[in-house]
């Protein structure tokens, strides 16, 4: 028989077939007679019955991918996608009728591509729900298209999968990559049960669910490699879609294994003194409060603070030098947890300065005998680079009380203990007697006290100081200050109040709050006031700038209030920054990648390594009022000061003087290069109204300030 020529004789023979009801479809077997006539034509058949196509010929195998012996009955709308378009159960639409009808149709090969073809589709026999399908390729220009999406497909660097009917039709190299499986072990497999944990399972019927809703989501979730491994990926899933219709998903991952690991780190570094590896003071004062919720719930089981801190060890430090210091302290949180229970909870709350959290005690006495067994252990030397030191250390004791409503309550009564122990020489333990201390314990309650009646009530502002261009006279910017509002309607300064706010964590709510009013400030400023890019900064604590979620917090406040990043200057004290330079880099890293810019607040104040500025992504420095104050000054403080400028502004930082009280500070750092300057001079904190109109004159004279 000789083969048809061109796709009209192969549609002529599907209209012939069509009045012919005696061809004898396979059931099991592909070995009939008419199947040698069928793999002789140039084109693509598919003989279906009952909703199943139980042969395809040569053509159509070789285009699928499949062996002969590979083929396998298969669903219909599995083997041409969209042939029935709109129905909700896709099967073979027999209505009697033996009229061939015209289609359009997406066969999914092995290797990953979707070619799309049209044909005719007859009925043999309606009774039998027996059907022949002709089929060949919808023309030659979507070839071209098709090649270069899967190149486009397999260059990407994300993996991609495509699923259809829960099963993988295709992956893109870097799914192997990723993930170990090898397109041939991937293909035609359920990838819930390829790279999806089992504790996961269900998540991936969520997520078909809310694709199905709302057409494409983002997650980020743990998939499994083929060697058992987790990865964390950033998952994205969208529908895939072929005239129009939803026949599967497309989901692409992203490995993010480094980041994750990296935010843990960060995390653990906020939590953890990176020298011992002790909890910090921020982990030890919410333990502590956690221990005091417990309390309240169980009468029977109280809890109580040991606050140590070592004797004679700044001497020690200055004359044997910090490397010995720190292995000193390290060696001294040693022994602490060799000393104590393994549900007793030990910090380092800074400096030299240890904390103590047990819990499940009856009374005073119980922390009596931990402090004994611990100065006990520290009064044996300590072989510290093959030489012996000897130290004792004062411990303040205190048991929660009623009165205790806060953990930093409890911890400044064992800090006030301490110092009596200290008081006393030091080596010995003091308990807490709250009528020798009653003086004290009414100055410490207050300002807490007062401290959450003003977060409550709002009794608090942001004030506004501007910031010179010492050469112009120009406005530069300002920095936000609070202020404390009194019923009388008198203000002041918050500082008396921000250290109880950092001992608390009330700072991250205030932070947070004060965040969101400088944004929305700077945008009612950029909105009409002043067409100048004025720069607003703030000052971030110890505790605001570790805490894990600022960073989330501050992509919050920028998209919301939609300013730009660039005119927003973070104030980072150098202090805070030395605390532990790495987990300091990572954070500063991920507010560069904000686009905000970054000042060193206090610069001087503590002379932290030069070599800070070069490494870390810092654009300003803000010197510390006492090197403003050398401006004037002869020799080498006045050496040390213009070789500070001059480094800051060779690494391409500017420089602000803080504190600049007389004209002739002002001459004297204008002559050395400084190119910015605030202070008493030009003016004190602005309510917002005067700032406002500040910003929109924007200049100042000597004149002015005189």
């Amino acid at each position: 028989m000789n083969a048809p020529q061109d796709d009209s004789e192969g549609a002529a023979f599907a209209a012939g077939s069509c009045e012919t009801t005696n061809l004898n479809l396979p059931e099991n077997s592909d070995s009939k007679p008419q199947q040698e006539i069928l793999d002789a034509l140039p084109v693509l058949i598919f003989l279906e019955r009952a909703g199943q196509v139980v042969y395809v010929n040569a053509e159509a195998r070789q285009m699928i991918g499949v062996g002969e012996a590979e083929w396998v009955q298969r669903p219909v709308e599995d083997v041409l996608w969209g042939l029935f378009p709109g129905t909700a159960e896709p099967q073979t639409h027999l209505i009697g009728s033996h009229s061939g009808s015209p289609f359009h149709a997406t066969l999914p090969t092995r290797n990953g591509r979707l070619l799309s073809v049209e044909g005719i589709y007859s009925v043999l026999n309606a009774e039998l729900h027996e059907a022949i399908i002709v089929a060949h390729p919808s023309g030659r220009v979507k070839a071209p298209k098709s090649r270069l999406m899967e190149d486009v497909l397999a260059s990407i660097p994300e993996a991609v999968v495509i699923v259809h009917s829960d099963h993988v039709l295709y992956t893109n190299p870097a799914f192997t990559q990723m993930f170990g499986y090898t397109a041939e072990e991937a293909s035609g497999e359920n990838l819930r049960e390829l790279i999806v944990p089992d504790t996961r399972h269900h998540e991936l019927t969520m997520l078909e669910k809310q694709v199905d809703q709302k057409g494409r989501i983002a997650v980020e979730t743990v998939r499994m490699t083929k060697d058992g491994d987790l990865v964390d990926v950033a998952l994205v899933v969208g529908p895939l879609k072929v005239d129009g219709a939803s026949v599967g998903y497309v989901l692409s991952f992203r490995d993010i294994s480094e980041r994750i690991e990296t935010e843990a780190k960060v995390q653990h570094d906020a939590l953890f003194d990176v020298l011992t590896g002790l909890a910090n003071r921020t982990l030890f004062l919410d333990r502590l409060t956690l221990a005091l919720s417990r309390r309240a719930r169980r009468r029977d089981q109280n809890c109580g603070v040991l606050l140590l801190d070592l004797d004679r060890f700044r001497e020690i430090n200055e004359a044997l030098g910090e490397a010995v210091g720190d292995a000193l302290l390290s060696a001294v949180a040693d022994r602490l947890r060799q000393s104590l229970r393994p549900e007793d909870s030990a910090s380092r709350m800074g400096g030299d300065e240890f904390a103590i959290l047990i819990e499940g005690i009856l009374n005073e006495s119980d922390l009596e005998g931990v402090a004994c067994r611990m100065l006990h252990e520290l009064e044996q030397p300590f072989e510290i680079f093959g030489s012996l030191i000897r130290m004792s250390a004062s411990v303040g004791i205190a048991i929660a009380g009623p009165e205790h409503k806060t953990a930093a309550m409890l911890v400044r009564d064992a800090d006030f203990a301490m110092n009596r122990a200290k008081m006393d020489g030091g080596g010995c333990s003091e308990v807490f007697d709250p009528e020798v201390e009653m003086p004290h314990k009414k100055t410490l309650h207050d300002p807490e006290r007062e401290l959450r009646r003003v977060l409550e009530k709002r009794l608090y502002e942001v004030w506004y100081q501007p910031i010179y261009q010492l050469d112009s006279g120009n406005l530069e910017g300002f920095e936000s200050l609070l202020r404390l509002r009194r019923p009388d309607g008198s203000i002041e300064s918050f500082r008396r109040l921000l250290g109880v706010a950092e001992d608390t964590g009330l700072s991250i709510t205030l932070g947070r709050e004060t965040m969101d009013t400088v944004c929305r400030q700077l945008r009612n400023w950029a909105d009409g006031v002043t067409s100048r890019d004025l720069t607003l900064t703030l000052n971030l604590t110890d505790r605001q700038f570790y805490h894990p979620e600022m960073l989330k917090q501050l992509r919050k406040a920028l998209l919301v209030n939609g300013v730009d990043p660039n005119r927003l200057l973070f104030e980072v004290a150098e202090g805070t920054i030395n605390q532990n330079l790495e987990a300091a880099s990572t954070v500063l890293e991920g507010m560069a990648e904000c686009k905000v810019r970054i000042a060193v607040d206090n610069f001087g104040a503590r002379f932290a390594p030069l070599n800070h500025l070069a490494r870390l992504p810092i654009d300003v420095i803000k010197l510390a009022p006492r090197l403003t104050a050398t401006a004037t000054a002869q020799g080498r403080p006045a050496t040390v000061l213009e070789s500070l400028v001059r480094l800051a502004q060779s690494l391409g930082m500017k420089v602000v003087a803080q504190g600049i009280e007389t004209p002739e500070q002002l001459y004297a750092l204008n002559r050395l290069g400084c190119e910015l300057g605030q202070g008493h001079l030009f003016s004190y904190a602005l309510e917002p109204g005067k700032a406002t109109i500040l910003a929109g004159s924007g200049q100042w004279s000597l004149a002015q300030g005189a």
